[in-house]
């Protein structure tokens, strides 16, 4: 029987869940999600393969688990740094360069890569877990539109877009080629004017 390394079960349990998803983070950060191996994980978090089965049946369960992790993070960092009665394009600007750390703290390959990876019904599962980010995003335009500061027609399409400029800088932020500063002022300015009022 495994050695017990907490008070109780439960604590043992959470305390190796966080060991899992913590050596996810570190070797997504050394090789990117999508060259991790089950194997990797196990090894990196100093269990057995068959502990890890125990916790996680596949990759797919795995990455669902890291993406709630991620995701929970960010809101509380968006929460933690949005100052008060932020203007619209100010909680955008937070937004966006929380987005980009993100990527560069837990790379991972783009939408395609990852669902021929994950297969449809998986990256489906995956997707809704990160749909609260989505809805802090179409909240900000939503507000951005009241306000008279932001003119979308339709929030929803410019979501998507937004956020697909966003991960347009997810090869060159992970190369090097532009530092997180340079990255959230390109992808911020071209979205603030997107959305300028008309």
């Amino acid at each position: 029987m495994p050695r017990i390394s907490a008070a109780t079960i439960g604590e043992h349990r959470a305390q190796t869940q966080d060991r899992i998803l913590r050596a996810v983070s570190r070797l997504s950060r050394e090789q990117g999600i999508d060259a991790i191996s089950m194997t990797d994980v196990a090894s990196e978090a100093e269990i057995t393969r068959t502990v890890l089965y125990n916790y996680f049946p596949d990759k797919a369960a795995l990455l669902l688990a890291f993406t709630e992790r991620v995701t929970h993070y960010f809101i509380d960092s968006y929460e933690r740094e949005l100052p008060e009665r932020a203007l619209p394009a100010e909680r955008l600007r937070v937004f966006v360069r929380l987005q980009l750390d993100g990527l560069l703290a837990h790379p991972h390959p783009g939408p395609a890569d990852l669902s021929a990876a994950l297969g449809p019904d998986a990256y489906q599962r995956l997707a809704d877990h990160v749909e609260p980010m989505q809805r802090i995003l179409t909240g900000i335009i939503d507000s951005g539109v009241a306000s008279g500061d932001f003119h979308a027609p339709d929030v929803e399409v410019a979501a998507r877009f937004i956020l697909a400029v966003i991960g347009a800088e997810r090869v060159p932020l992970l190369s090097g080629a532009v530092t997180p500063e340079e990255a959230a002022e390109t992808v911020s300015g071209f979205v603030l004017r997107g959305l300028g009022t008309v």
